[in-house]
């Protein structure tokens, strides 16, 4: 793979055309795609050249010059193509970075040399979009696949630093989890052994020992009826290893991974027309997935046969546009987390109902976006967790044990904004002498305001935790906001509540807020 390209010749429109970028474990590539009528991304032209990126960070803790050159001078030969297509080349949809370059020392350095030399400014995948992207991968391409109709089935992606796993029970994601393994990270802890073949594996296998038991661990109260395997290497060598047929017996698996450690990177290199860096990986990668396999006493698993990177570049182009389905997966992780504290699920539903009923009554008024009104049905589901650790300044705790906790889908940022929205559902609003919140940037401490005042309100609505208010009907006049409640004749509770907690409201959006029985 010196230098992938793959294009479709066609009549190309440049306003309909849409750019991502890359910047991997062991290459830099690149995607131009065109939208079509019906919404759906159409690869037009594909880019990719080795990198060695993940053997400088996970070696020496740094990206070297040599290789932070390199990258530059890719990325300016993918720019040359671009202005060749008449699109701007400074103005790529989606420029990011593989996530173990935070792991860098220089990692700034790195970002603001591409950034000087290129004029990009390049974001770097976290573990959120991560999960976004193998959900994708998962849902779009491996439907197909027998192992997904089974009731249980586990999802593997062993990527260059870390390995996570999403367990699908009759098609819908009920746990994730990620552990600190990877392909590259794994080959340069053994580097040192100085072992080859067999020997080599076994250093692999001890070194990977305490990840593998975590994962035995992790998923020792369920039965994995099928595992399918994602990831760079693996799906490299998905044909020679499964006859294209995508299923690969542990048999089949464990003779190809044996075989594989006695060659050395070049006859790799050669054999399956790789790339020295994806060579240098491909041993350890194979050796991981089928040490997991073994674990879960698995007789076969699935590798999709799909050109990983460009597949990973088209998602990236549709990542950030999740809705539906995504959203339906984001709230299911969210309620089994609430459920694990012990948290009033009827209470969180009907407050997220609630919300949703005041995030499209006041759309023109907060100007927030779809995503924001996920993390607020989130914060509402989950505001009340904390009363897990004790009912006395439980909002504290809801904060403190969702900043500490993963929800499916959500990246850190997310994760915060709505462990914070949590917090402020009662007592004091929002101040810049606590940490969380005054880490934020001021538009996302803005956006915390906004949907805490709206989670506030809705939740004084739920004060007996009782359901009473089934419909309500919003206006506003005269500098208020008025909620008249239909079919409650006596909202005295309500309207206590609302006392305390619409402060926060009015302050942000300059709504005082009634409530109105039912006369």
């Amino acid at each position: 793979m010196p230098n992938a390209r793959k294009s479709v010749k066609k009549p190309l429109v440049a306003e309909k055309l849409f750019t991502a970028l890359h910047i991997g474990a062991s290459s830099v590539s690149m995607i131009v795609a065109e939208r079509a009528d019906d919404g759906t991304i159409i690869p037009v032209d594909f880019l990719e050249q080795p990198a060695p990126v993940a053997r400088d960070i996970f070696r020496n803790g740094v990206v070297s010059a040599s290789t932070t050159e390199r990258v530059v001078s890719i990325i300016k030969g993918y720019q040359k193509s671009l202005a060749e297509l008449g699109l701007d080349p400074h103005s790529i949809t989606r420029a990011v970075a593989t996530n173990i370059l935070s792991e860098a020392t220089n990692h700034e350095t790195v970002m603001n040399r591409i950034r000087i030399a290129c004029g990009l400014r390049i974001g770097t995948i976290d573990d959120g979009e991560m999960t976004r992207l193998i959900y994708l991968k998962t849902r779009r391409r491996l439907l197909n696949l027998p192992a997904m109709r089974k009731d249980t089935t586990l999802v593997l992606h062993v990527g260059p630093g870390n390995t996570r796993a999403l367990l699908f029970q009759n098609g819908l994601i009920t746990r994730y989890t990620s552990y600190r393994m990877g392909t590259h990270r794994t080959r340069e802890a053994v580097e040192g052994s100085h072992t080859e073949g067999s020997a080599m594996l076994r250093v692999i296998r001890e070194h990977a020992y305490g990840n593998l038991a975590q994962i035995c661990f992790d998923f020792s109260d369920v039965t994995v009826d099928g595992l399918v395997l994602i990831g760079y290497e693996i799906q490299s060598v998905a044909i020679p290893l499964t006859q294209s047929s995508q299923v690969c017996s542990i048999k089949t698996l464990r003779q190809f991974t044996a075989d594989a450690a006695n060659m050395t990177d070049v006859e790799v290199v050669k054999r399956f027309q790789l790339d020295y860096q994806t060579a240098e990986a491909l041993i350890p990668a194979l050796e991981i997935n089928l040490a997991v396999a073994e674990t879960l006493k698995l007789a076969e698993v699935h590798i999709p046969i799909s050109e990983y990177e460009q597949g990973l570049l088209h998602d990236l182009l549709v990542s950030q546009e999740l809705t539906g389905a995504f959203a339906e997966e984001v709230l299911r992780s969210a309620r089994i987390l609430a459920e694990r504290y012990q948290s009033d699920p009827s209470h969180g539903e009907h407050v997220g109902n609630l919300c949703t009923r005041f995030f499209a009554a006041l759309t023109d008024l907060h100007q927030l976006t779809a995503h924001d009104a996920l993390l607020l049905q989130v914060a509402a589901i989950l505001h009340e967790v904390g009363t897990y650790v004790s009912p006395r300044a439980h909002h504290k705790h809801s904060e403190y044990l969702i900043l500490n906790s993963e929800v499916f889908g959500l990246d850190r940022l997310d994760v915060t904004i709505v462990a914070l929205v949590a917090r402020y559902h009662r007592h004091s609003g929002p101040r810049l002498d606590h940490p969380s919140y005054a880490a934020l940037s001021t538009d996302d401490r803005i956006r915390v305001c906004k949907l805490a005042a709206l989670l506030r309100v809705a939740d004084a609505l739920e004060r007996t935790h009782a359901q009473r208010v089934a419909q309500l009907e919003i206006r506003r006049e005269s500098g208020k906001l008025r909620i008249r409640l239909p079919g409650l004749a006596d909202a005295a509770v309500e309207r206590l509540a609302m006392a305390s907690k619409a402060d926060l409201f009015e302050q942000v959006f300059g709504l005082a807020v009634v409530i109105e029985e039912d006369n």
